[in-house]
């Protein structure tokens, strides 16, 4: 063990510097229910993202008083707002991609704490009590109507391969099936956690993992990291641990042999099980999931990974069940910003001083899209951006778009960005456009019937550069207008 700090952080030190500022905090007492009516509210109070307009930026919500539900809270947004996650990590917004890159290159490892320092098991619920049911004991919110159940959205999965020698954490989609059951989608391909699950499927034996809810937004972001920034053996919580210059703390889990988060606000222990698949849908057969990245209903899968829940733990006071709509500015902020740090890990290395930053919006969930500012020095940097939009797609394969621009383009303002294809592009020669790629298996695009040229099975597209920078030997014939510098304009807004 270690000598623990005083005041370390979790989801509830944020909150406290956080509730002060209307900007970033509401909450409410008004009655709601958990099932499509959260998210129906928060639609319009601050989702922004891909979500159904009308939506905008606002605060995060935290709902106090959940029909069914008795003693406990749910928060949703928290990091639906790229300026509110930069005040939250204490740490400029506009460069939290070098952020997070330096993170990674700088980890700091978790430490172990003993229960009696861990409040994610002030209460225990195990399995096999006689009353025991998930639906009633984790109040997991559904986001439409149509959804296929109660969805956990935003709970980090740690688990680890059979011989302990590698430990990963991984956010993915999870659905209350039954009273002790879970059905769990995992991508194929990339996520460690699904690496390790084909090992033990392997040996026909279930794997032992933890279900960890209501983080600091530190660990959440950290966590979804994908190769080859952090490759196999990689444990992300390494990387909240170097955002925090602080340990994430772990405790061994009550009723398997894996660890949780012990700053957790909830969290479910359980076995994701051995060769055995379930209907994602089967308590509704809506034919849906819920609402994905890309801004449609993601359809039910008809193979989800089956996980049997043996115990879970929470706070005694009510605890929060943190949640995310899927196409909501949230899942930006956490897929987004780790993509943006990829890309620059690798970018900086293979052309350094040549890319200023990196910007991952709102438009493409964080996953689909990405914009480039460009340096150009000289004669010989032109044609360095495409290079820039190649390494892009290298970094991180489930990238669509690279839109760039030069370094008097502000890649935080969409309309400064697609002004570029106004007065900076021509389409003969500017758009550059790669068929037979793969990308998101969740783009409804990206289907044969869609593009039968080019797309031999689903998941594969044509990605798309965008070069909207400026020639280099032409410079001096796109100069913005120029206005007069005036330090002290906000004095004529008093």
């Amino acid at each position: 063990m270690t000598n623990l700090p005083k005041d370390p952080w979790d989801l509830r030190k944020v909150l406290r510097e956080i509730k002060d500022n209307s900007e970033d905090y509401h909450e409410t007492d008004l009655e709601i229910d958990p099932d499509a009516e959260i998210s129906g509210v928060y639609r319009y109070i601050g989702a922004g993202g891909t979500v159904e307009r009308p939506t905008k930026e606002g605060p995060a919500m935290m709902f106090n008083n959940l029909k069914g539900f008795d003693n406990t809270r749910v928060l949703i947004g928290l990091m639906a707002s790229r300026k509110r996650v930069g005040r939250i990590l204490h740490h400029d917004y506009k460069t939290l991609g070098r952020f997070l890159k330096d993170a990674v290159e700088n980890p700091v490892h978790p430490v172990k704490v003993d229960k009696k320092d861990a409040p994610v098991q002030e209460v225990v619920h195990l399995a096999t009590d006689p009353d025991f049911d998930i639906r009633k004991l984790v109040p997991a919110p559904t986001n439409t109507e149509y959804d296929a159940g109660p969805y956990i959205t935003c709970g980090l999965v740690k688990g680890s391969n059979p011989d302990k020698t590698m430990t990963d954490v991984t956010i993915h989609r999870m659905v209350l099936e039954d009273k002790d059951t879970l059905g769990m989608y995992i991508m194929p391909g990339g996520r460690h956690i699904g690496h390790f699950q084909k090992e033990f499927e392997k040996l026909n034996k279930p794997m032992p993992i933890t279900i960890n809810i209501g983080l600091d937004p530190a660990v959440t972001i950290g966590a979804t990291f994908e190769p080859p920034t952090t490759p196999l053996g990689y444990d992300e919580l390494d990387v909240a641990g170097a955002l925090r210059q602080e340990p994430v703390q772990l405790v061994d889990a009550v009723s398997v042999e894996e660890s949780s988060l012990a700053r957790s606000e909830y969290v479910l222990e359980g076995y994701i099980m051995p060769n055995q698949t379930m209907q994602e849908d089967i308590n509704t057969n809506s034919g849906f999931a819920m609402p994905e990245f890309p801004g449609y209903n993601g359809p039910a899968n008809p193979a989800v990974n089956v996980v049997k829940i043996t115990a879970v733990t929470h706070r005694k006071d009510n605890p929060i069940m943190q949640s995310v709509i899927g196409p909501s500015e949230e899942h930006v902020s956490m897929a987004g910003i780790p993509t943006e740090a990829s890309i620059l890990e690798l970018v900086d290395k293979a052309i350094p001083g040549k890319v200023v930053n990196v910007y991952n919006p709102p438009a493409g969930g964080g996953k689909l899209m990405t914009i480039m500012q460009i340096h150009k020095d000289n004669p010989a940097d032109e044609g360095i951006q495409r290079q820039a939009a190649i390494l892009a797609f290298g970094a991180f394969k489930e990238l669509k778009t690279v839109w760039l621009v030069d370094e008097d383009v502000d890649i935080f303002d969409m309309n400064d960005v697609v002004w570029t294809m106004n007065t900076h592009f021509q389409a003969d020669q500017d758009f550059i456009g790669i068929p037979g790629m793969r990308n998101h298996p969740l783009d409804p695009s990206e289907r044969p019937q869609y593009d039968p040229k080019s797309i031999r099975v689903k998941g594969m597209s044509s990605k798309t550069i965008v070069d909207g920078t400026v020639p280099f030997d032409m410079k001096d014939q796109f100069i913005r207008a120029k206005f007069k510098e005036v330090p002290d304009w906000e004095k004529y807004l008093k």
